[in-house]
């Protein structure tokens, strides 16, 4: 799967969402709508987005039951969404009957990928505050074979063990990695980073970028810099 960069839209409203991708006249960017725009707007902003020509990241994060989440994927799919994800955590059960309510009649589906830690989880809040006793790629390595085990096509994890993932499930595994700061950037709340250089280097197949471009003072030419230094 070729490489590619998804902007993440993490506005609290459509106007908000719909200024900032008016900027991006010669370009169709991959975008990624989080819960803060979904709550905002529903389902409607999903349908907006994708009938202006966008690819989407459906960024919702679902961890329920598996009868619920199964449900909810079947209502998810409905959107003709790309990309739609799940915490590992919620088990391999629960990642199976995400990946059948998700999957239409006729066999086709969007790429069901799942969370293994998020990339504001340092080791040490993990094993002291999840009480998970292993260190941060064991964790992310087994979350992601228990993935791949289960069906699914890939996992969201930090550029920093997207090599570590590579290697344990192959190369056709998709591994989606936020966290992805420019070199001369703050790296804010995030505390597991890299560059879109690195983040190449080290094998992420989609690199999810937000405030280094949303925030930009040109926010498309930030944009263009992130693909230049990562596609």
């Amino acid at each position: 799967m070729n490489r590619d960069v998804i902007i993440a839209c993490d506005f609290n409203s459509a106007e908000a969402v719909y200024s900032f991708l008016d900027k991006f006249t010669d370009v169709k960017p991959f975008v990624k709508i989080g819960m803060e725009l979904f709550y905002a707007e529903g389902p409607a902003i999903v349908r907006e987005i994708k009938k202006r020509g966008h690819k989407i990241f459906l960024d919702l994060k679902l961890h329920d039951i598996p009868t619920t989440v199964k449900k909810s994927m079947a209502v998810l799919t409905a959107l003709d969404v790309d990309i739609v994800n799940l915490h590992a955590a919620g088990s391999s059960e629960m990642m199976k009957a995400a990946l059948e309510g998700l999957t239409r009649p006729d066999g086709t589906r969007p790429l069901l990928i799942a969370v293994t830690q998020l990339t504001s989880t340092s080791e040490e809040r993990m094993q002291k505050e999840l009480l998970i006793n292993a260190t941060m790629p064991e964790t992310v390595k087994a979350y992601a074979l228990n993935a791949k085990n289960s069906g699914l096509d890939g996992v969201v994890c930090s550029p920093l063990e997207a090599g570590l993932v590579k290697e344990a499930c192959g190369e056709d595994f998709i591994t989606v990695t936020p966290g992805i700061r420019f070199a001369d950037n703050d790296v804010a709340d995030q505390v597991r980073v890299t560059t879109p250089v690195k983040a190449k280097e080290i094998g992420s197949t989609f690199i999810v970028v937000g405030r280094p471009i949303t925030a930009a003072d040109d926010p498309v030419a930030a944009y263009k810099r992130c693909v230049k230094e990562f596609v």
